[in-house]
């Protein structure tokens, strides 16, 4: 089970997700989130990371020139993008998951797309869909939206999916994790995997 803690924005919130477990970090490159930080920022917590954690930068209408240099600039290992961007648009060496909202219950019927991922989120920021909406037998589905460690487990059971992401119901304030509370998620998720 891929369990990614996603809106990464200081050292201290790293190092107890790693602690905790956390595969992939994710760092919000979407100038308008609560959540964002500098490209100058994130790399410099990057650097610092152990190779085997992915570092997953969040983009939102970004042309995929704009990803790349953000990409050589941070050193994130995979671009996840949540407007209406196409993967079709990165080079063969880009890792990239597409980032859908469930909105009004509304899963599309084909996730006919050549991302390596792709991830289910919730309507808006911290809340949940019907998890019985998830298209069951994908390979690579990552479920996220309103995920904390009462709920993941259930989650995990009902979608099976190959990973989990959460942010927002694990911090203390946009962009400050509850180290607790993040605890709390990666051990129910690791332990329902």
């Amino acid at each position: 089970m891929m369990v990614k803690i996603c809106g990464i924005t200081n050292p201290d919130d790293a190092r107890a997700a790693i602690d905790g477990g956390a595969a992939a970090l994710g760092f919000n490159f979407y100038p308008a989130s609560p959540r964002y930080i500098s490209p100058d920022a994130a790399a410099a917590i990057i650097a610092a990371l152990p190779a085997e954690v992915w570092k997953v930068g969040v983009f939102v209408d970004e042309t995929a020139e704009a990803v790349m240099r953000t990409a050589q600039q941070t050193g994130i290992d995979i671009a996840q993008l949540h407007g209406s961007e196409s993967p079709v648009e990165y080079p063969p060496g880009m890792r990239v998951w597409k980032a859908i909202r469930v909105r009004d219950g509304a899963v599309p019927e084909t996730f006919d797309c050549p991302a390596e991922a792709v991830l289910l989120d919730g309507p808006a920021s911290g809340m949940v869909f019907d998890w019985a909406r998830a298209p069951h037998g994908m390979a690579r589905l990552i479920l996220a939206g309103g995920l904390d460690a009462g709920n993941v487990r259930q989650a995990i059971e009902q979608v099976h999916p190959w990973g989990v992401d959460a942010c927002s119901r694990l911090e203390i304030s946009p962009g400050r994790k509850d180290h607790e509370k993040m605890t709390a998620f990666l051990k129910a998720a690791l332990a329902a995997a």
